[in-house]
This record gives structure tokens, sequence and C-alpha cells, in this order.
């Protein structure tokens, strides 16, 4: 699944560190999920849409 997090973030202007304190997580889970290493729970995908201001499938992209 690919994911446009890096791209949102970088928008905002926000590090790693910033949107992991504001998810909860450590920047290393931000950085995990940014390079495609770590799918996001359910729960944390909502957290993040949030944060954004989006929709998981904004931010979320299956690949078939």
């Amino acid at each position: 699944m690919r994911n446009r997090v890096r791209e949102l973030r970088s928008e905002r202007g926000w590090s790693q560190t910033e949107l992991g304190e504001r998810l909860g997580v450590s920047r290393q889970t931000v950085n995990a999920i940014e390079n495609q290493r770590y799918d996001p729970s359910l729960p944390l995908a909502f957290q993040i849409a949030r944060a954004f201001g989006l929709t998981i499938e904004q931010i979320f992209i299956e690949e078939k």
C-alpha cells in the first residue's frame, strides 16, 4: 500500500517528530510509514487522516 504521508507532512512544514507527537507515535514509526516499511493499524490510519483533515482514501492508496 502506498501513502502520501511524507508529501502531506512536508506541505504543512511538519517534521517527522512533530507528526509523531500529534499521533502519539515515535519519529521512527512515522519514518517507517513514509518509507512503506510499515502499514499503520486502522486506528492509527484514522488518526493520520484526522491530523491532515483528509479521508483515509486520500492518504492511503491500494496497490493492485
